[in-house]
Order: C-alpha cells, then structure tokens, then sequence
C-alpha cells in the first residue's frame, strides 16, 4: 500500500432546510442541497475554488490533484486540511509541485457543472493511457447496477439539484458511491478514495447519473476504468475520446434498456434477460 497522507475529517452537512410555499399559498419544510466553495491552497498557493456538497472535501481535493494531473502518485501529498470556518482545504506536497504556475495557466471550459474545467491540453496524455482488452461486463452485471443505483438512498432523493457517481466490482458489487453538486466533483471524490485506498481501476465499473463527456471519459481512463455507464447520454467528443481509448461506453442506462456505443466486444450479452424482465 502506498503512504497515505494525513487528512483532517471535515465533512459537511449535505443538506439544509429551508420554508416554501406552495401554489395554494400553505407553507411547508423542504431540504435542498446545502451548497459551499471550497477554496485549495497547494503548499499556500492559491489553486481553484469548488463548489461541493462538502461531504467528502479530502476525498475531492486529492481525486482532482490527481485528475488534473498535478501529482502523479498519493506519495506527492503530505497532508490535506480542510477548515470550514474559512471555506478553505490546505494541501501540503512532499516535494512542491515543479512548475505549478505554467501547468496551471492554461485552462479548457469543458460541458460539465458544478467543476469543468482542466489544467493544461485537455488530450495530452489519452495517448499513453491503454484500457485492459481482457476485461468483460455481462448483461446480468450491467442489470444488477442499474438496480443496485435505483434503490440506493441517496440525497438526490431526498433534495435533488445533484449529481451521483458510483464505483463497482466486477461482479457487480458497489464500492463507493458519492453526490455532489456537479458530477466532475463526484468523480474526483472517488479518484481520491481509490487512491487512499490502492485501488485499480481494470476490474472496475464506473457509474454516473450525467453525461458523458470528453473530460468525464478522460478521468474515468485516468483512473484505469475500462467500463462507463451512465443514466443519460453521451456528446461526440466523448465518443470520439471513448472509441480512441478502446473504452466501453454504454448510455441510457435505465431499467433493461442500455445502448453500448463503444467498445462492444468487451460485453458479455445475455439478451434474453431483457425478455425475463419484461414479463416481471
């Protein structure tokens, strides 16, 4: 396992209530995602500034140093700090970040919400990145997350206004399933937790409720993860990022319905689970 850094247990309360009216002017409580920025200083220089849940903000700040490609190991990090009374995380580097000012110049605007925005060329590394050719995902699996997603208790639920991303075994087990306000936050936050963790992403299942984007294809490759699925759809730079990478995309993913749109042959199809669950 590699050396974990030592990280402060800031999470935030996800959820706030507030009073509304309704058309028949009766007044009500409802909850609604409890929104803060989160501002991150590497070695007390100034970084960026999210906006999150705040649930898991360790988890978050060191999934998007790595997303961002800022470290390239969990050993870089000597320490993140979240301070809430200051809407503040400090990260402390072993070493520095070498050349932090011209990598952090230069920014793509991408789709995304909530945080959508990348450090240096948005392409530069998909070219070094190769997906596992061995791994496969069954029809069953595929059901079986769906379902697993379905029934998850979740804020979204509860609040609405967020995005959900999970992480799966290969038989179809959840790992780790996080919300935040933009689903790019979400990601990162479980690019953290498998780093903590040592996790590799070649047997791995990624699962989101937004689309799928370039940016979102390139984290999820990042972080070794051959299969991503989400509940809506795709754009054409995902599936060109997607079909360069030999990644497996499958979008719509609700109930028995899905469209496998890269990646095709890693699918293990058992199309009569479609007509089983049609009848039930």
């Amino acid at each position: 396992m590699p050396s974990r850094p030592i990280l402060s247990n800031a999470a935030a309360p996800l959820t706030q209530q507030v009073e509304v009216m309704d058309e028949r002017g009766r007044l009500s409580t409802i909850s609604i995602p409890a929104e803060r920025p989160l501002t991150v200083y590497v070695d007390k220089r100034e970084l960026v500034t999210l906006m999150t849940l705040g649930g898991a903000p360790e988890f978050l700040t060191l999934g998007y140093l790595r997303n961002q490609r800022l470290v390239k190991s969990i050993e870089e990090v000597a320490s993140i700090q979240v301070d809430w009374d200051v809407n503040a995380v400090a990260v402390k580097t072993v070493n520095g970040i070498r050349d932090i000012e011209e990598r952090t110049s230069k920014k793509v605007v991408t789709t995304g919400c909530g945080q959508g925005s990348v450090f240096g060329g948005l392409m530069d590394e998909v070219d070094q990145i190769v997906l596992p050719c061995e791994a496969r995902l069954r029809q069953s699996t595929l059901y079986k997350i769906v379902d697993t997603i379905r029934t998850q208790q979740s804020i979204y639920k509860q609040a609405g206004s967020v995005h959900g991303c999970a992480l799966f075994s290969s038989e179809g087990e959840m790992l780790y399933f996080v919300e935040d306000v933009g689903r790019h936050n979400a990601v990162d936050s479980i690019a953290g937790r498998m780093w903590l963790d040592g996790l590799e992403g070649g047997d791995k299942i990624f699962y989101t409720t937004g689309r799928l984007t370039s940016e979102m294809v390139i984290k999820g490759a990042q972080m070794g993860i051959p299969f991503l699925l989400s509940r809506s759809g795709t754009t054409q730079m995902g599936h060109m990022v997607a079909e360069k990478l030999g990644m497996t995309l499958l979008a719509r993913c609700t109930g028995k319905h899905f469209l496998a749109l890269t990646g095709k042959e890693r699918l293990v199809m058992e199309p009569h689970l479609a007509d089983v669950l049609r009848v039930a």
